[in-house]
């Protein structure tokens, strides 16, 4: 597998679905390899302790005579540093090449065809998507691109939900018997509360790539709204991301400051200490190809509520494991956080109907079952 963002940094929900894929792909007997960036200017090097069971393999990307603001030349530029990790490797070859997105494509293909085995990728989200289907001229439209080319270069297409499956079949013209829905999952035992978990406190907690699409200005201005309303009320929103300076200036013109942190990016153990305190999680997204957030918050048994879009909305529908809101009603959104700390009836329903529908649906040790499946049909050309 070659993947951009690694554990122990969960930059991205990709790096937490390689995280989990792999480890479970490991425990039911294949011999995994990954290939990611190392942090800083670290040498190569070889990994056994951040993926039990995994091979991780790690390259020193950073070339600072090219310009930072150029992504996808430095992109490219990493690639490289990519497919040279084969050399540590030695006779080792794999028998399938598992891409995840378009950060990596041109390592990927470059390790597939050195290497005579089939690629596989999986499309976590879309350049297309993120700008609300339209691709603006520049930087996105060079990814897209690239997209474009991956997904035409992979023997077979994952997508993570039916919501990415339309998006990649409309988007890149691909014959829908190239494309399969293999969803995320999640790994319960590490995220559930300790049994001396503390009450729950009237917090809101948000977390992810702060970003445009994420929705996090619009969790701001319903915090606005609920000033007064919940006693003790506060909301944090953790992450790092393009849009931060942008949601800072939001905060403050909101005039929530003093009851909105926005501590930048929060270690695992941390996040898992917010969650278990949380009164609600809260995912606003605007576009969220899945939403591998709200298998976490409910793994961590935290109540939740989501934005109806992309993903969010086919785990949850119908399930009452989660409260759903219209992407973007801030309104809709103070009201639904505000009854759902006041009712701690409802929020212990939430939580018990998330418990099943986890246990049902989203083991990674299923997921890894039918990703090796896929695996083998794609080795054997079928």
């Amino acid at each position: 597998m070659l993947a951009w963002d690694l554990p122990p940094h969960q930059l991205t929900g990709v790096s937490a679905h390689v995280e989990g894929l792999s480890r479970a792909l490991a425990r039911a007997g294949h011999d995994v390899v990954v290939l990611g960036r190392a942090d800083g200017d670290a040498d190569a090097t070889v990994d056994q302790t951040v993926l039990p069971g995994v091979r991780v393999l790690r390259a020193s990307v950073d070339l600072p005579w090219l310009p930072d603001d150029d992504v996808v030349l430095n992109t490219v530029s990493a690639n490289h540093h990519l497919v040279r990790l084969l050399a540590e490797l030695g006779d080792w070859r794999p028998d399938v090449v598992h891409a995840h997105d378009w950060n990596v494509a041109w390592a990927a293909d470059a390790v597939s065809t050195l290497t005579g085995a089939p690629l596989v990728a999986t499309i976590h989200a879309t350049e297309r998507g993120r700008h609300g289907g339209h691709v603006p001229q520049g930087v996105p439209a060079a990814i897209n691109s690239v997209e474009w080319w991956l997904a035409w270069q992979a023997r077979s297409v994952v997508c993570c939900s039916r919501f990415m499956m339309r998006e990649v079949l409309d988007g890149f013209d691909l014959d829908a018997e190239r494309v399969h829905l293999i969803p995320h999952g999640v790994d319960t035992d590490s995220w559930r509360p300790p049994d001396t978990a503390s009450v729950r406190e009237p917090l809101v907690l948000a977390w992810g790539r702060v970003r445009y699409e994420k929705g996090f200005q619009v969790l701001a201005q319903a915090m606005a709204r609920l000033r007064g309303r919940v006693p003790g009320i506060s909301c944090i929103i953790a992450g790092r991301g393009s849009y931060l300076a942008e949601l800072q200036s939001q905060l403050d013109l909101e005039g929530v400051g003093d009851i909105v942190q926005i501590p930048g990016f929060v270690p695992d153990h941390e996040l898992r200490t917010l969650l278990h305190r949380a009164g609600c999680v809260v995912i606003p997204s605007l576009y969220e190809p899945f939403g591998i957030v709200a298998l976490e918050a409910m793994a961590a048994d935290a109540p939740l509520v989501a934005a109806r879009t992309g993903g969010l909305a086919e785990i949850l529908e119908g399930t009452d494991a989660g409260l759903l809101f219209e992407p973007g009603n801030a309104l809709r959104l103070a009201e639904t956080i505000e009854g759902l700390l006041n009712d701690r009836q409802l929020a212990d329903q939430l939580r018990a109907n998330a418990q099943r529908l986890l246990a049902a649906h989203y083991s990674w040790d299923a997921i890894a079952d039918t990703t090796s499946a896929l695996y083998e049909r794609v080795i054997s050309g079928r």
